[in-house]
Formats: C-alpha cells, sequence, structure tokens
C-alpha cells in the first residue's frame, strides 16, 4: 500500500484548493479533513469532537459514508455515525487501515488543519506513518489572517455587533503557533520527507509546480494527470454536505470549487511591516512572526 500524504499548514492557508487539487491526481485518494490527529482511538476523536465542535467531525462522516455507501446523505451519514460508535475502542491506525482497505491502492491525501494545532498531533501521525510525506504549505501571515477573521465574522451572530477579536484570539497568534509546531516537527524528519512550498508560488503556475510536488512524492506527471489535477471540483467532497454534517472542508471552497486561474494571478505578498487591518491600536506583526515568515521566503 502507498504511504500517505499529510498537508500541513494552518487554516487559510489555501489548503482547501491546493489539496483540492492534489486529491485529484488519479494515484492519490483525496480526503475531506478527517481531524483524527489529536487521539488515540476513534472514541477520543468522538469524545472531543462533540457539542460546539461537533462541526469537526463533518469530514469524516462524510468520507465513511461515501466509501461505505457510495452517496451522502442523512441516512448514510447518520449509518457512518453509528459505525464509528460502535468501533470506539479502534486505534487511529486501524481507523486508517479500514480507508486504505476501501480506497484500495491509492494514497489517501489528508489536510486536516487541527493537525497542526499541537505538535503531538503531527507526532502521532508519525509513529503510525514512519515513511509518510509531509506538505509544508505557507501563506504570507497577514493575508492568512485577513482571511481567517474574514470566515469568524461570516459565521458571527447576525443579531450581534461584529467585534475585532480580541488580543488572544488575534489570528497572528494562531498562525504563528502552528508555524511553530510544524518547524519543530520538520525540523525532526530526514530529508526528503518534508517539502515546504509556498501557496502563492503553486497558485502562480499550478501545472509547474504540481508537477515538482507530484516528482517528490513519486507520483505520475503525465499530461493527463495533471489535468485531473485542475478540478477540484471532481471530487465526492467538494460540495456542501447533508444537514449533520454541512463541511468538512473550507464553506467558501465548497461552494465554488472550481479554479480560477484569473482570480489567483499575481496573489498579493503585502509586506510584512503593514499595519494589521484586524487589529484597533495599529500595532504590526511580532518580531518573532516577522522571523518565520522570513524563514519561509517572505519580504
Amino acid at each position: 500500500m502507498p504511504e500517505p500524504i499529510f498537508l500541513i499548514a494552518p487554516g487559510r492557508s489555501y489548503t482547501s484548493l491546493i489539496g483540492g487539487m492534489i486529491g485529484q491526481h488519479p494515484q492519490v485518494y483525496g480526503m475531506p479533513e478527517i481531524s483524527v490527529s489529536h487521539a488515540d482511538t476513534i472514541g477520543g476523536v468522538l469524545q472531543t469532537l462533540k457539542g460546539p465542535l461537533e462541526y469537526g467531525l463533518a469530514g469524516l462522516l462524510r468520507l465513511l459514508a461515501q466509501l461505505h455507501d457510495g452517496e451522502q446523505t442523512e441516512e448514510t451519514v447518520n449509518a457512518a455515525r453509528q459505525w464509528l460508535m460502535q468501533r470506539a475502542h479502534w486505534s487511529i491506525a486501524e481507523l486508517f487501515a479500514h480507508i486504505q482497505d476501501q480506497v484500495g491502492d491509492k494514497a489517501l491525501f489528508d489536510k486536516s488543519p487541527r493537525t497542526v494545532t499541537n505538535y503531538d498531533n503531527m507526532a502521532r501521525l508519525l509513529q503510525v506513518f514512519p515513511n509518510a510525506s509531509f506538505l509544508h504549505l505557507t501563506r504570507h501571515p497577514i493575508t492568512t489572517c485577513k482571511s481567517a477573521m474574514a470566515l469568524r465574522n461570516s459565521f458571527a451572530d447576525a443579531n450581534k455587533p461584529k467585534r475585532r477579536a480580541r488580543i488572544n484570539l488575534d489570528p497572528e497568534n494562531t498562525w504563528r503557533r502552528a508555524q511553530d509546531n510544524i518547524t519543530r516537527f520538520t525540523a525532526t524528519l530526514p530529508p526528503g520527507q518534508c517539502l515546504r512550498v509556498k501557496a502563492e508560488m503553486i497558485l502562480s503556475d499550478p501545472p509547474k509546480y504540481l508537477a515538482q510536488i507530484c516528482e517528490w512524492l513519486g507520483l505520475s506527471t503525465e499530461p493527463d494527470a495533471l489535468e485531473a489535477m485542475m478540478h477540484p471540483e471532481n471530487s465526492p467532497y467538494a460540495s456542501i454536505g447533508p444537514p449533520s454534517a454541512l463541511y468538512g472542508n473550507d464553506p467558501n471552497f465548497l461552494k465554488n470549487p472550481v479554479l480560477d486561474m484569473s482570480r489567483l494571478q499575481n496573489i498579493a505578498e503585502p509586506s510584512l511591516d503593514s499595519h494589521l487591518p484586524w487589529r484597533d491600536d495599529g500595532g504590526a506583526l511580532a518580531p518573532e512572526t516577522i522571523r518565520l515568515a522570513r524563514q519561509f521566503g517572505y519580504g
């Protein structure tokens, strides 16, 4: 069986679009965000992703519904939920083995943002899959944070005034914490097991840079394979799901998963000294954030 591929990046890093493209390669099975790296067992995942966090189960439920029943409906999603509850004692390794058995000989591809919220999550995946490939996708911290704030506001209660994030909810802190986790983790990997690449660069010329990623992964770079990657909308998960499992991916991507190159040309990379539009105090990025961003190639 092929080794899995994990895309590691903070949310709002173009992970849904780029992950959707990679997931359409004929030798890859692009999964929705299954969000299981934070626990050792299915029961641990179910215990964590409940109540207000239950939306985090949507990707796993949609995946199992599709694999078990060939469609994603309220009925098949409920059946997937029961299937998980009956196997709460299963390890995450057993869950991945089951998914791989359903998929066949394609490489499993996961891009769950939850993976990078804690160093131990990535270490747990490495323990289960010591030969897995890790694709570290970066995006400029300012544009990442602006995107995060826009998504947060879109989900705000329409009956309440939208307030600026408090400093402990500042998206810059989330970006830096995730990137700190990633850089510490990837520093433990042998050469070649991780590839770091700027999302802005990939989207400036997808065929060119996706071909290079495929070469790194040992995947075909034939024209038909690269053409398939240009159509993330062909995934069975590239749409809004049934009511009890709506997302499992970026909502904006699910509403419009087609690759629109006219919208992606010349993606801006603002100065790292720019004023932060989500801050009321006129502040700029912290020195620690700037150091990380420069390490990733941003100026």
